[in-house]
């Protein structure tokens, strides 16, 4: 097949979290098997050498200068944008990446025929894809996540940043979501979660969960457990979701296990940290590390990766990673979202916990019994490498692209 994928974030290296590890490793193997041509976007922080590197996973490459931050414009721009997404649907979120000169592209790429399959990679990017562009392709939208469960899980739990805008938005959402999937041949969801809000508004559209995936050899399971008290989270710190849980866990949390356990550090790991973020670094024990090259070598140093979100939905691949990396888990209801982990039917993979006394209880547990420590990592590592390779799920979205779902 010839496939053309579309991401407007920059999907290289696979280090830089969120996204763009399911894009990246989603490509990595549809171009094994067939002709990929991406389209996306370069941000200011992309490297010419990552350009390089992205371009040797591809067969065609074509990158486009990102817009400028919606953040820099004015009132004017803010209010022009409300009103397009009141009139048409399209949320600001969503025009904020919107690029004139890659639409213009992609509509000259379908139209000569050079691709049988077009992937959204992420719903921010179905504004690309032309309503007719279904009677001539087969069309994807990979969601990644429900835009309008993500903005009422903010609101239920209180991290929304602007909780008036929001309010208004989370009708409009609804309607956004229910309308761009109806243009799409087939529609995937990262959890059986956000497949159910997807058929509520689709429901004649081919919806297909294909979870998120970890790669093996970046996390190699760890050889030994160091024992100690130290705590570690990992991910993209410019992320809400993300901020809000280390400020949680931080505020909340943490200061209850240091009071068991005096020596007890936190480590928070990943690319961005905001103003919010940065200062926990001046609390007693916590080290705003920022990014870092590999990301498992913080892991198997670590005693146990906390999981702490309260919102944000989809498979977490920060909760993959760990388990891949041989790490205990402790993770809130959301961060072990679309895993089995602690049913009857099961063996254990990871502790459970949502409110700050059960982070504690469940903490001090694997503090004090390294057996247990054992026992989560070896059937968390286990889970991972029957279930979640990106392997598996990317011969189940091969399968989709090839309508043989």
């Amino acid at each position: 097949m010839n496939i053309l994928m579309l991401s407007s974030t920059f999907p290289y290296p696979p280090t830089r979290g969120g996204t763009q590890v399911r894009t990246f490793n989603l490509l990595k193997y549809l171009s094994q098997r067939h002709t990929v041509t991406l389209a996306t976007q370069r941000e200011s922080d992309v490297t010419d050498a990552e350009i390089a590197g992205l371009r040797d996973c591809v067969d065609h490459l074509a990158i486009f200068e990102r817009p400028p931050d919606s953040a820099t414009t004015g009132i004017l721009q803010k209010i022009q944008r409300f009103g397009r997404f009141l009139q048409e649907g399209t949320p600001p979120s969503v025009l904020n990446r919107y690029s004139v000169e890659m639409q213009t592209w992609i509509d000259n790429w379908v139209e000569a025929g050079k691709c049988d399959v077009i992937t959204c990679e992420h719903s921010v990017n179905e504004i690309y894809v032309q309503s007719h562009f279904h009677k001539q392709l087969k069309t994807i939208v990979n969601v990644h996540s429900s835009v309008y469960a993500t903005c009422r899980n903010q609101l239920a739990t209180g991290i929304s940043e602007n909780s008036l805008r929001d309010k208004i938005n989370l009708p409009l959402l609804r309607r956004y979501e229910q309308n761009y999937c109806a243009k799409f041949s087939a529609i995937v969801a990262t959890t059986e979660e956000d497949k159910i809000q997807l058929q509520e508004f689709n429901p004649n559209s081919e919806i297909t969960v294909i979870p998120n995936g970890v790669d093996l050899v970046s996390f190699p399971n760890r050889t030994t457990d160091l024992g100690g008290h130290r705590l570690i989270f990992i991910g993209a710190m410019d992320n809400l979701a993300n901020i809000d849980a280390v400020c949680f866990f931080s505020n909340e949390v943490l200061p209850e296990i240091q009071k068991l356990y005096p020596d007890t550090t936190f480590d928070i790991v990943g690319s961005h940290p905001v103003p919010a973020v940065l200062a926990l670094d001046q609390k007693p024990g916590i080290n705003v590390i920022g990014r870092v090259p590999s990301m498992v070598e913080y892991l198997h140093q670590a005693t146990i990766c906390v999981v702490p979100m309260r919102t944000g939905f989809g498979i977490k691949n920060k909760t993959l990673e760990a388990m891949a990396a041989g790490v205990p888990v402790v993770a809130s209801d959301r961060g072990l979202e679309g895993l089995a982990v602690d049913v009857a039917s099961h063996t254990l993979r990871a502790l459970r916990a949502n409110k700050p006394a059960e982070y504690v209880t469940a903490i001090s547990q694997l503090f004090d019994h390294p057996h247990l420590r054992l026992e989560l990592s070896h059937n968390g590592r286990q889970l991972v490498e029957t279930e979640f390779t990106w392997d598996i799920a990317g011969k189940s979205y091969e399968q989709v692209c090839l309508g043989k779902e």
